[in-house]
């Protein structure tokens, strides 16, 4: 008889300075998906659901997708939403019971209004349901803050091991076959958390470059070691105001905690030792322009402050702003305004009238005004093939406008907010990025794995706002002490 696997994920990174709570509506305009819809959204998707499925089905082992829910980065979760969560998802498991085993799919850095450690909860919840006995293996995030009560609640927990997270279904084989490996009694996996008292900046944390290079080169060669089977660095996120956030270590044995203990320590001391090589520098927006005007162009300007991967608004101007005061550099940037996406609807293509868009910038709110050229008005959906971060294949921008200020500049402004994954955000409506001198993603380095290819020069700019790349501009009042670049003595 095959083996029955249920498959769950609830899938939230929350930054909780962001004043706007996440709501049920944000789910279900992200993604709420059931059953056989989570097998026909991910089954050829580079995400780890793919992954799973691709092993799963390889193995000759029954699927039992049941819920997978998801909504873009944003603040904190109601209560009423996460309670509305679980109980779906608590139905949906009750249906199948008994399993012989579960595949989970967390971020890890969720966070609801009544609990803060929102995944170590349902995760909990779910292993109190099967008993301990029963094998739940799951992904991460590699921006999870991870918590004790995560680990203890799963037998093993495998983060994504690139950032930008293009490395998505690969992970999520390696845990379906460390599911099924325990489920074959081939192993005995045993997980163990070692919490580093570093939080490492969000832009430092591009792993194909310095300081993380090292660090993951330095992991591998640990990972090696025989009976270690997994080996996971979480670089944190550290917009989240909660116990756990932080730099984190999760090593995975075959039946042998010592060596998982000691595994973890040896790599915790590596990244205390190189703790000054991971707060990064900071370019300014007037910095920045001037670099783009002596580098080779395209130049991807990253709008840190504006991550919407992170939880922010996507609506900061104050690169729009600079762009527009210099007026020399053509420029592209995508705005969420969904008030401005209505009155562009009113005029027709090619005609130009005066625009006033609703943004914030360093001090505060502001609305501003601008003459356009409507370029064209659709439904803001394309897709994505390649592996991205992200994983996703179907994206949805809502309504959206393409205007331009000047000749050779673009304005896009959507409905629903969008982090920028994917170049077919530009392609799928006929821009073409090539003919850019500075093309602006409000993100710090996912979106590099889209516009690499296209942006021989790449400029992080320390804008404000709810991801400043400066975390100890926040005030935090449950993180954990000592950590840091907050506080420097951590020996």
């Amino acid at each position: 008889m095959k083996k029955k696997v249920g498959l769950v994920g609830l899938y939230h990174e929350s930054n909780t300075f962001v004043p706007q709570p996440t709501t049920i509506e944000n789910f279900k305009k992200g993604r709420y998906l059931k059953g056989q819809d989570i097998v026909n959204e991910y089954k050829n998707a580079h995400h780890e659901i793919g992954g799973m499925i691709e092993i799963l089905q390889q193995e000759d082992m029954e699927i039992i997708p049941l819920l997978y829910a998801e909504a873009t980065p944003g603040g904190t979760i109601t209560a009423e939403t996460y309670e509305a969560l679980l109980k779906d998802l608590m139905e949906e498991v009750d249906k199948v019971l008994p399993v012989d085993a579960f595949l989970v799919a967390p971020h890890g850095a969720g966070v609801s209004e009544n609990f803060p450690d929102m995944d170590g909860h349902w995760l909990s919840l779910l292993r109190n349901k099967l008993g301990p006995d029963i094998p739940v293996v799951g992904t991460l995030d590699l921006h999870a803050n991870v918590s004790p009560l995560m680990v203890s609640s799963t037998n093993a927990l495998v983060s994504y091991s690139q950032n930008p997270h293009v490395d998505q279904r690969e992970r999520g084989k390696d845990a379906a076959r460390l599911l099924v490996q325990q489920l074959r009694k081939e192993i005995e996996l045993v997980q163990v958390l070692v919490q580093v008292p570093v939080a490492i900046s969000i832009e430092q944390q591009l792993t194909a470059d310095e300081p993380c290079k090292s660090l993951y080169q330095y992991a591998q060669s640990l990972s090696e070691q025989e009976g270690i089977v997994s080996l996971s660095i979480q670089l944190g996120f550290p917009y989240a105001d909660v116990e756990e956030m932080g730099t984190s270590i999760i090593v995975v044995s075959d039946n042998n905690r010592d060596l998982a203990l000691t595994t973890g320590e040896k790599l915790k001391n590596y990244i205390v030792q190189h703790k000054e090589s991971f707060v990064g520098k900071k370019i300014d927006v007037p910095s920045s322009l001037l670099q783009v005007r002596e580098s080779k162009k395209p130049v991807l300007l990253l709008d840190m402050g504006d991550n919407i991967g992170g939880g922010s608004p996507g609506n900061n101007i104050c690169l729009l702003e600079a762009l527009e005061q210099q007026k020399e550099l053509a420029y592209f940037v995508c705005i969420y305004d969904p008030q401005a996406v209505l009155e562009a609807e009113r005029h027709n293509v090619g005609e130009t009238f005066d625009l006033s868009i609703e943004g914030i910038n360093e001090n505060g709110a502001k609305a501003f005004p601008v003459e356009v050229t409507l370029l064209g008005v659709n439904d803001g959906n394309f897709k994505e093939e390649r592996p991205r971060h992200g994983g996703q294949v179907n994206y949805k921008m809502g309504k959206t406008a393409i205007v331009s200020p000047r000749k050779g500049s673009i304005i896009m402004l959507t409905s629903l907010r969008t982090p920028p994954f994917s170049l077919q955000q530009l392609l799928t409506f006929g821009i073409d990025p090539g003919l850019f001198d500075a093309i602006v993603a409000k993100g710090v380095n996912a979106p590099i794995a889209a516009y690499a290819p296209v942006c021989p020069t790449i400029i992080q700019v320390n804008t404000p706002g709810v991801t400043q790349a400066d975390m100890t501009m926040f005030t935090f009042n449950n993180r954990r002490k000592p950590i840091f670049p907050f506080e420097n003595d951590i020996e």
